[in-house]
């Protein structure tokens, strides 16, 4: 008997049912061990070793394996084809090793593709040792994460306050959302005019052609620049006659996309479903490790953490055959198609993603799958088959007229296209992402029948102005498509670089669009200030290529790490001297745009608003960076830093005590104001002044009179209770609106009811809180806001308002919603990828199957630039040494 090691257990339960009873199938369970979260886990004084520490969840399934291995014949490590699957494979032998469970057992390395019968059991014919060059790559990746993590967080901690990691990829992802922000506010916007006429040939058909030359000169795109040039054009226009100079038709070949990679996946999905990085790569590895169809397990698609485009040649000849007779033998180009990646560093060896068998078609397997994973295989299979299918034969005609107003001239062109034969299009076509200009123009529109040397009647002379926009925010997709480009993180990072970026708050994601949050900008214009080389694009690509060069065996990877360090540590130590008015200075500089918005007057942005003399600038506090005053503390004006910094700006008066009246009972005055956190009412002055924050949903503009001084009077007796005799009162504090009674508390539904709920009421709901026991919930489960529909797994999915905000609820999982999200503009779509994230962060309870899966999947996909960046705070990192560090 064998045992055979693979990476999770949906995994091994397909497996070992194609392997039969020789075999015992054990799962890792991803990897087994770790760097520990502390320092000293990665050692240059001792030319880099490492410590490795198993979790106790891992110890026990080490320990079963273990148990098995000592019964066994032989250890088969079979875990996936890439860099991460063969560190899985070398920590789990080497703790093998050291458990002295192996003896003179035999050991070897499998890999394969695809999880289907065929593929699996070629890979037990052809085994091989573990690739000691792919694990010296891994290697170095995860110490340099590691060195990166540990030892520039702390600077950040250090020297900007609020911010809370940074990495190697992570830092450098960030840094593309932060200056795509800074185009677009620096973007001047200018003004241009495009012309066209509506034309008519002698057979009654209408069509329209665009104004490309005037007077002897061509006209550049966007080149008419204001109103009166147009008008004098148009005038031309409208007083002239028109004959068409020529036509030409001029046939050309459209040829298919390659097959997906991990990053054009990513990119289509996004585009095509709406899904997520995460999300996408959540259903694909559930489509890799295998479907039940017709009570059988089948993986559906290959390996989907790849750069390869190539797929494997009886692949290509299955596609062939199932093009043949999916679509008719026109369709199948006469010979197969090769194809070469175009991504910068582009290393793995294995096949693009593809199902594993053109024959299954999404119609044939739909009833087996859910909604999401029906949608993904359709993409990938529809991808896969187009790009071994004929080309589209498309003819481009294009029109060029001659407007004629007494000798003055101009030429005007109308183009068009038509699909001859429409080949791979039958299958697939690409879709552009939101921002993305199309390459045709106006070549997909239809012409009609026109001929050269024909006059042609002029109907309708149009001049529209337009102004040019800013570059657009990165999308998901358009991010990792930039990534790629340049080649930096890999396929199995860019799912997992982004959620560090979400969880660490320093971008949101509005609309499918990325938006940098005030301490996500903070920290890049840091992290550029004084460690430039580190947030380079090119330096970031080039080590991505030495880490590449090691897994081909052409570097030894100490040497790469002792390269880096040696000039790393270096700046580590530069940053000892840095003073915190350094760092303001830098951040005022690189930030101004954000900081110090321009003012509606005119005036200087810089200039203190309240006491007209002092100098804006940013300091640093111990929750993060907020705007203030040079001359505190004679003047207190404050304003938090938000990434919406326009109308903090432009409500600098707010800061300045707005009055509201008296309050009827003392006579103090009532103010509105704002300060470091936000906007708050205020009754009288100084020290002994009641100050209550506004409660979140309420504004400024909305706070008057009647409101402040009910906020003022907070907590507000309701009255006594029936049974205790003890006063019931209402308040807001740091978890909402509440109720308080004999030390106990009770949530209320909304900040409204504290002003508005009754004796009798009041009672009820500390009725509720107490019949539910110590640690119950208050009000139980709130009411659904709205229902969304049912689960593809049953049960309905509901959106709901809780006291962190509103989340969607399915059974046991509540996912809150992003930032900003409003809760009646949720979709389905939106809140089946928002519970899949959460199940898959979510310990396995009850119903643990599926969320368990959900969890390994996302654990799998972890790049080794988000683990590094998780430190724990009080793990103060040491640059190099223990005293070293005690000095910084």
């Amino acid at each position: 008997m064998n045992v055979v090691v693979v990476e999770s257990p949906a995994k091994a339960k397909t497996i070992n049912k194609y392997l039969g009873p020789g075999y015992t199938v054990l799962a890792s369970f991803g990897h087994i061990r770790d760097l520990p979260a502390k320092d000293g886990s990665v050692r240059p004084d001792e030319d880099f070793e490492m410590s490795w520490e198993v979790d106790s969840a891992s110890a026990k399934r080490m320990k079963d394996i273990a148990d098995a291995v000592k019964a066994s014949d032989g250890l088969i490590l079979a875990t996936d084809p890439d860099r991460e699957g063969e560190a899985i494979s070398w920590h789990v032998l080497d703790v093998l090793k050291k458990k002295k469970v192996l003896g003179d057992k035999p050991v070897q390395r499998v890999v394969f593709n695809a999880i289907t019968k065929s593929a699996v059991l070629d890979a037990m014919r052809n085994p091989r040792d573990i690739d000691t060059a792919l694990v010296d790559a891994y290697l170095a990746r995860r110490a340099l994460d590691y060195l990166v993590g540990f030892n520039l967080s702390p600077v950040l901690w250090r020297k900007l306050p609020g911010a809370r990691s940074a990495g190697r990829v992570q830092s450098v992802s960030l840094r593309l959302v932060c200056d795509r922000e800074s185009e677009i506010e620096r973007f001047v916007s200018e003004e241009y005019w495009n012309l066209s006429a509506l034309l008519k040939t002698p057979r009654g058909d209408e069509f329209e052609a665009r104004l490309v030359s005037a007077e002897g000169q061509r006209l550049q795109p966007k080149a008419i620049g204001n109103g009166e040039e147009a008008n004098r054009l148009k005038t031309l226009l409208e007083g002239a006659s028109y004959r068409v100079e020529s036509v030409e038709a001029k046939p050309t070949r459209r040829n298919p996309s390659p097959p997906f990679t991990t990053s054009t996946l990513q990119q289509a999905a996004s585009s095509k479903l709406g899904f997520s990085a995460s999300r996408t790569m959540q259903v694909a590895q559930k489509l890799y490790e295998g479907i039940d169809i017709g009570g059988e397990t089948v993986g559906l698609i290959t390996y989907m953490r790849t750069d390869g485009v190539q797929m494997a040649p009886e692949a290509i000849d299955e596609a062939r055959r199932a093009v043949a007779e999916q679509f008719g033998e026109r369709y199948v180009p006469e010979k197969p198609r090769i194809y070469s990646t175009k991504a910068k560093n582009a290393q793995e060896a294995h096949e693009a993603i593809r199902p594993t068998s053109f024959d299954r078609t999404p119609d044939q397997v739909k009833r087996f799958l859910d909604p999401d994973q029906l949608r993904l295989y359709d993409l990938v299979w529809k991808r896969g088959i187009a790009s071994q299918m004929a080309s589209a034969e498309i003819e481009r005609t294009t029109v060029e007229i001659e407007a004629d107003n007494g000798g003055n001239k101009a030429g005007l062109r109308a183009t068009g296209s038509v699909i001859r034969f429409d080949g791979f299009i039958a299958a697939y076509t690409d879709q552009k992402e939101d921002g993305e200009q199309s390459d045709d123009g106006d070549d997909d529109r239809r012409l009609p029948e026109i001929n050269a040397k024909e006059a042609v009647a002029k109907q309708k002379v149009n001049a529209t102005q337009h102004f040019t926009e800013p570059p657009p925010r990165y999308s998901e997709a358009s991010l990792i498509k930039k990534m790629e480009e340049l080649g930096i993180g890999r396929p199995s990072t860019y799912a997992a670089t982004l959620a560090t970026l979400r969880d660490r708050e320093y971008i949101t994601i509005d609309k499918r669009k990325l938006i940098p949050e005030a301490k996500g900008r903070l920290v890049t214009a840091f992290l550029e200030s004084f460690f430039t080389r580190y947030v380079e694009y090119d330096f970031t690509a080039d080590l991505e290529e030495k880490l590449d060069k090691i897994s081909a065996g052409d570097l030894d990877w100490k040497q790469v790490l002792r390269d880096f360090w040696k000039d790393f540590f270096a700046q580590i130590e530069d940053t000892k001297e840095l003073r915190v008015t350094n760092v303001l200075d830098a951040l005022n500089e690189e930030l101004a745009p954000l900081v110090f918005p321009k003012r509606e007057d005119g005036g200087d942005p810089r200039m203190c608003q309240v006491c007209g003399t002092g100098k804006l600038s940013l300091k640093l506090g111990k929750f993060g960076a907020f705007v203030g005053c040079s001359n505190y503390p004679d003047c207190n004006y404050t304003r938090q830093l938000s990434a919406d910094n326009g109308s903090d700006a432009d409500a600098a008066v707010s800061n300045e005590p707005q009055s509201l009246g008296k309050d009827p009972h003392t006579g103090e005055e009532i103010t509105l104001r704002s300060g470091r956190f936000g906007p708050y009412v205020q009754r009288g002055d100084g020290k002994e002044a009641k100050r209550a924050s506004l409660p979140k949903g309420w504004t400024p503009a909305s706070i008057d009179h009647e409101k402040a001084l009910a906020l003022l009077s907070l907590p507000r007796d309701i009255g006594q209770h029936p049974e205790t005799g003890k006063m019931i009162s209402a308040g807001i504090g740091r978890y909402g609106p509440f109720l308080l009674h004999d030390g106990g508390y009770a949530n209320l539904e909304t900040v409204e009811d504290v002003f508005s709920i009754g004796l009798n009421r009041a009672v009820t709901v500390i009725a509720d809180k107490a019949s539910k026991g110590p640690g119950g919930r208050s009000r139980g489960t709130p009411a659904a806001l709205k229902t969304l529909g049912d689960h593809p797994e049953g049960g309905p999915i509901t959106v709901r308002d809780g006291k962190y905000g509103p989340y969607v609820n399915w059974g046991k999982v509540n996912a809150t919603l992003p930032k900003g999200k409003a809760a009646d503009s949720v979709t389905m779509e939106e809140a089946l990828v928002l519970i899949a994230e959460k199940a898959s962060k979510t310990p396995a309870k009850g119903k643990a199957p599926a969320k368990a899966k959900a969890a390994k999947t996302t654990k799998a996909a972890k790049s080794d630039d988000a683990k590094a960046a998780k430190p724990k705070a009080k793990a103060a990192a040491k640059p190099k040494t223990a005293s070293k560090a005690k000095k910084a």
